[in-house]
């Protein structure tokens, strides 16, 4: 898995959202931006991590960050992931993973003693001229917002 690092710049990348519509990192120059990649929308660790996002999200939008979930989920499973929680921030649905292989989120996993490929929890913070400014990639689901408002 070869995963982004701090410095790097961030691959641009166009993909659809849960409704459909197209969104391009390039979009967001000028932006602070977070883009939190998860492995399933619906899923326990996944929807705990999204709520605390939705429920910090005043105070991550008063830092001035534009949030970005993406998962490898269609369209509909994303959309009705964010009706059912009711997120501010759009969801990527990133079908083909092209996303998810340009920051190197995709690799091998361990889950119950068994071993696959899917997509690393990870985080990344973007400045506003495309470089990744940190990664998270110990992500707490429960206090993520907090993890990334602490600019250690």
């Amino acid at each position: 898995m070869n995963t982004l690092k701090a410095g790097d710049k961030a691959p641009d990348f166009e993909t659809k959202d849960e409704q459909g519509n197209t969104v391009k990192l390039s979009n967001y120059l000028g932006k602070k931006v977070v883009i939190f990649f998860y492995p399933k929308a619906n899923t326990p660790g996944c929807t705990i991590e999204a709520c605390n996002l939705r429920d910090n999200y005043s105070a991550l939008k008063a830092e001035g960050y534009e949030i970005l979930g993406v998962s490898a989920d269609t369209e509909s499973k994303q959309s009705n992931f964010k009706k059912k929680f009711n997120f501010p921030f759009p969801l990527l649905a990133d079908t083909d993973k092209a996303v998810i292989n340009a920051f190197g989120v995709w690799g091998p996993k361990k889950f119950m003693g068994r071993a696959f490929d899917g997509i690393h929890r990870i985080t990344f913070i973007i400045d506003e001229n495309g470089i990744i400014e940190r990664v998270i990639d110990k992500v707490k689901t429960k206090q993520h917002a907090e993890q990334i408002l602490d600019n250690n």
